[in-house]
């Protein structure tokens, strides 16, 4: 994997719009999943890139700081070098003292090139430095919006159970509405009213049986006096009324 791919694609899944991109998903459920998933993957490879950049960094600084090291040493040899050609001179011994002149030359050369050396990785070491820390902040952005992918999650997960236990509390109170005549409770309210119409109708109809039994012994007192006034008029009897007889 490419810097340019690592950029790239932390780039895109950091500037990514969560909130917009469940907006407009037929299933914000699966869609969030798939993102998770994706951000977990994304992480992974952006982790396995980034450690072995900074492990090219770390070496390239370890070439670097061996190379100021022989820098220095190179020049401590040329100094050394350079001083005991001047005890040479200085002891009339001109032939050592141009050896240890050489070798001083030749000490200064190798400071030279591990200087050159140094200097060149100093702008790699540097450009390397500023990679690696936007890919760690690139990381930490993709691993922050991952935290708010499974808070999503969470939030939507728990939406989801309350949604769902709402609709079974407005399916039960619907299932025992009472206004309902299709219900349950309304059939039996419906068995008890013709249930209590029938007793009533009943207890009518033994009213009005016994009223005509009532009735029917009025009227059989009224023919037992009839026929005991015609036993009275066979006999020769006066069939004036008895109050006014009596009131005579």
């Amino acid at each position: 994997m490419t810097k340019q791919s690592i950029f790239g694609r932390i780039s895109t899944l950091v500037r990514a719009n969560i909130n917009a991109l469940l907006d407009s998903a037929e299933d914000p459920q699966k869609m969030i999943d798939q993102l998770v998933r994706d951000y977990t993957n994304n992480i992974a490879d952006a982790e396995s890139a980034i450690a072995e950049t900074i492990g090219n960094l770390r070496l390239l600084e370890r070439d670097h700081e061996e190379d100021v090291q022989a820098a220095t040493e190179w020049g401590n040899k040329a100094l050394a070098a350079s001083r005991k050609a001047d005890e040479m001179r200085a002891a009339g011994n001109a032939a050592d003292a141009d050896k240890f002149d050489s070798l001083a030359k030749i000490a200064l050369q190798r400071q030279i090139s591990s200087e050159r050396e140094a200097s060149a990785a100093e702008p790699q070491i540097a450009s390397q430095t500023e990679i690696v820390e936007k890919l760690k902040s690139g990381l930490n952005g993709m691993k922050e919006k991952l935290g708010e992918l499974k808070n999503k999650r969470s939030e939507l997960l728990a939406r989801a159970k309350v949604a769902e236990a709402q609709t079974k509390v407005q399916d039960a109170v619907g299932s025992i509405n009472v206004l309902d005549p299709t219900s349950e409770l309304g059939r039996f309210e419906d068995k008890v009213r013709r249930q209590e119409a029938l007793a009533q109708g009943k207890a009518e109809l033994a009213a009005s049986s016994l009223d005509a039994q009532f009735e029917s012994l009025e009227d059989l007192g009224e023919l037992t006096e009839v026929e005991a006034r015609l036993a009275e008029l066979k006999a020769g009897g006066s069939t004036a009324p008895r109050q006014a007889i009596e009131g005579s």
